[in-house]
Order: structure tokens, then sequence, then C-alpha cells
């Protein structure tokens, strides 16, 4: 059976979000009642049934959950199911839970939607639910096996994550409550691609750029003062965009210096900066980075076959990639990361087959498979409506992930990190995979959120955890280059306060 389209008929707001989640599962549109569509009106009824009362928490949550599908001739299907909440959860997340199986399981079971990868494991980092169940000491198969049971979510999916976590919790270990993180946003770009819905500027002419330079000191020093002042421990810092390396080579260098001595010593773990794409580096950009002992440099061919580059706005080719990568290797730079998407426009599964050869033939330190997300900020999705852009279905998107996982493993590449957004090509991820050794330690720290990161610069996020309360607070700053340049001051004091929340004021200890 066909469902195209429905309109939603709850009296509950909850209950019309959870239906909406599914139903973007299987790619149903949800309009109003004109137009071709198999049912005139869609109603979920969800009843809580009564339990034992010698049940324990979570297992008292027992939820019925009824379709009702109605013709247009006034006819009306009604379709149940029944799920229950386990000992572990928290009362409110079992009902959400529970009635989101009991609908995913009616449309496949009953309407013969097809299974989604995740199942419904929504989110964008489901390695955490896994971190959780690890530290109320389930076993790897118990673990594989729960996903599957209560998120349907697919083994395939399952056998990913599970170890992917246990391999983390090493990494996890090495952070206390005092260890931390610098993010430092630099928001610009020489030209915006096609899928791109990040807050990156063209850039600039040397007015704004000295302004925005101006800035960025002020706010690295205020963040230098509160690394002093709560004595912290500065594990990683991560240059990114934006694209670090769009700035011309004055104004890159200044800058490296002033994160450099704003943070770096010798407990700094990790040094990273995005490069990103060829026509942004430089041999003098290069020798800054080495200078200043940059341990982990990106690239990001996102493809390498030179009709989809000209196509997304790519102003480079793909040997400009493999001299980019050999000039990183001969300065003597240590890992180096490289970036593909899955899903972009007019490629197949052969094309991916060709990158991925002539990527693993330069035998990066890590790669990391994004698969394309078509964001309503992106000119990708805002020009569909008015030209043919042939973007790969979801089968062939899943078969260009199978095509690269199967080079990642013949290659001994290992998954070590991974995370979700919305409107994903084929309902897949974007997974980071290395060399055994070669993990990215900032992008497991900021994708679990077991640490404090200090963000400073252009459209930057500061996460502070707060050990005591446990639980994240995070502030932002603007993506609009003209407001940050204005409010730095105001995005300087929420940081500030975050921090005091969580840590105390600066100086003292939090005896929380």
């Amino acid at each position: 059976m066909k469902v195209r389209s429905f309109t939603l008929n709850s009296k509950k707001e909850i209950i019309s979000k959870i239906t909406r989640e599914v139903l973007s599962l299987f790619k149903v549109e949800v309009i109003g009642r004109r137009g071709a569509y198999d049912y005139e009106q869609l109603s979920v009824v969800n009843k809580r049934l009564p339990w034992a009362a010698e049940a324990v928490e979570g297992e008292r949550v027992h939820m019925q959950t009824t379709l009702l599908l109605f013709r247009a001739d006034g006819s009306c299907l009604a379709y149940s199911r029944t799920a229950v909440g386990k000992r572990d959860e928290l009362e409110r997340a079992a009902v959400n839970r529970t009635i989101k199986l009991n609908l995913y399981q009616i449309f496949v079971e009953e309407l013969g939607m097809p299974q989604a990868p995740w199942g419904i494991l929504h989110g964008v980092r489901p390695t955490k639910i896994v971190h959780r169940w690890i530290s109320y000491g389930m076993e790897e198969e118990a673990i594989v096996k729960r996903l599957m049971t209560d998120f349907a979510c697919s083994e395939q999916k399952a056998r990913v994550i599970t170890p992917m976590a246990f391999r983390q919790l090493p990494f996890l270990k090495t952070s206390d409550e005092k260890t931390i993180s610098i993010y430092v946003g630099i928001p610009f770009c020489l030209t915006r691609c096609l899928y791109c819905s990040f807050p990156a500027n063209i850039l600039s002419g040397e007015k704004q750029l000295d302004a925005f330079m101006a800035v960025l000191r002020k706010d690295l020093e205020a963040a230098r003062d509160a690394v002093t002042q709560y004595g912290f421990t500065v594990q990683n810092i991560y240059i990114g965009g934006g694209t670090p390396t769009a700035l011309p080579d004055r104004y890159f260098a200044d800058m490296l210096q002033m994160v450099y001595n704003a943070f770096y010593g010798p407990q700094v773990a990790e040094f990273t900066v995005e490069a990103g794409r060829p026509d942004s580096i430089t041999p003098a950009k290069i020798q800054a980075m080495a200078g200043h002992h940059v341990t982990r440099v990106s690239v990001n061919p996102q493809t390498m076959q030179q009709r989809t580059l000209k196509l997304i706005g790519r102003q480079h080719t793909p040997e400009a990639v493999v001299d980019m990568y050999k000039a990183l290797r001969a300065a003597g730079i240590p890992e180096i990361n490289m970036d593909l998407i899955l899903g972009l426009p007019g490629e197949t599964a052969d094309d991916v087959r060709d990158t991925m050869e002539k990527v693993t033939a330069l035998a990066p330190d890590d790669i990391t498979l994004h698969a394309l997300a078509l964001k309503r900020g992106s000119r990708l999705k805002l020009i569909m409506e008015e030209r043919h852009v042939d973007l790969p279905g979801d089968a062939e998107t899943r078969r260009m992930s199978e095509v690269a996982m199967s080079f990642i493993e013949k290659h001994g590449y290992v998954p070590y990190y991974l995370y979700r957004q919305g409107y994903m090509a084929g309902d897949l991820e974007n997974v980071g995979c290395c060399r055994p050794g070669a993990e990215g330690m900032y992008n497991i720290q900021i994708m679990e959120e077991h640490q404090t990161i200090l963000g400073i610069g252009g459209s930057a996020t500061t996460k502070v955890v707060d050990f005591a309360r446990k639980r994240m607070k995070s502030s932002f700053n603007a993506k609009d280059l003209v407001t940050y340049l204005r409010d730095v001051d105001i995005y300087i004091e929420k940081r500030r306060q975050l921090l005091e929340e969580a840590y105390g004021k600066q100086g003292e200890t939090n005896e929380c």
C-alpha cells in the first residue's frame, strides 16, 4: 500500500510531533486536503494501559497506539500496536519511545513501508544512548539486541555504533571536568558550495578583515583569561569555519599566532586546522601551520569527480587535492583528514568507487564520509524548484555508502565517531573512520559532549558541561558576521555566565 500524504488531526501536540517524526522516516509528506492522496485524514489515538502495581519505573509505561486512516468515502482503517517501557527509562522518555515504536511497526508491518536503517533512533548523536547503557554495565551483544528491539534499529547500524562507543571509552577517560577544548570559528570562504548551509561569508576586503581580527583578538583574550582563572587544561584546539585558510596569508598567520599564544602548551594533545580546499592553500600557510605545531589538517575534496566539483561550485581539480595532500605531508603535518560527501548531484555508486580508489591511494589518516544533507539554507535547496538537479535516490545513496565502507574496511580504517543530521540522503549518517591510533580526540569529545568546549569567533558555540548538576548548557555566537562584530561583548558575557554557573566564580571552587 502506497501512503502519500495525510492531514494530522491529533488532540495533543506531543502526539502530533511524534507522528510527524515517524512520517518523516518514510518521507510521507504532510499536507492539507488538496491534491492527490490515498487518505483524507490521519488520527493517532494513544491509551496508557494498566500495569502491575509492583512494576518498577519504566515498566509501568504500557502504551497502546491506534492509527486511524480515513478515506474520502467515509470508511476507516484502524491498526493497533502495544509496547512497554524499560525499567531504566524515565517515564516521559518511555512514553515517547513506545508511541514511536508502535507507529513505526504499524507503518512497516501493516502499510508495507520500507524499514528505516536507524529505525526510530533519531537524534544527532546515537552513540550517546550506547554510552548510557555501557554505564549501566551492559555488554556489547546485549546493547546490539536492545537497539534492535527497543528502537527497531537495523543490526548493521547497531553493530557500527556499539563497538564504536566501546572504542571511545579510553579517549573519553582522558578528560575530567577541568579538561577542555577550544573551538575557533573563522567564518569565511572563497566561494559558497552549492549544497552548503554553513554560516560562512565570502572573503571580505581588508577593512572588514581588520575589524574581524580585532574582535577575534578580544574574544580570544577573554577566553584565555577564563582558562587561566579557572585552571583549565586545554586538551584540543580546533580552528574551523567556514574555511580558515580562505584568509589571506598575512591574516592567516596572525590568526594562528594569536590562537597559539593564547592556548598552546605541552598539555595540548591535538591542534587541528580545517584547510578544506586546495584553492585556499599556499606554501606560506602550510609553513605557518607546521611552525605552530599544528598536528592535524583537514583536506576536504568532497569528491574526486571533476564534473561534480564544477557543478557544486568548487574552483579546483582532483589533481589539486593530491598536490595539496602531498605538500602537507612533505611539511611534516602528522595527521591529515579527508572529507567526502555521498549523494552529490549527478553521481552514482561507480563515481564513489572511483573517488574512494583515488583517496585511499593517498593513505590519509582519517576519512569522514558525509551523507548529503539537503538543508533549507543551501543554494541547492533553493534552486531545485527552479531548474533540474539530478540528485541520487535513497537506494543509490545507500549503495554509495556500501561501496565507500567496503574501501574503509579493505584499507584498515575503523569507524570511531558518528553523527546524524536532518534531511540526510538515504537516511544515512556522517561517520569518521581512521587508521588505528589516528583517532581525532576533538571529534570524539564534541560528539559525545563529555567535555566543556569554549567557542570563540564567528558562529562558534560554547558548550559548558556542569558536572555537579549533570547537565550541559550552550551559548551561540552570531552566525551573521556584522552582528558578531557588533555584539562580541554580549557573547563573551554569555560564555562567562555559563562558566560561572557550572564552575563557580572565577578563581573560586564550586562546592555544589
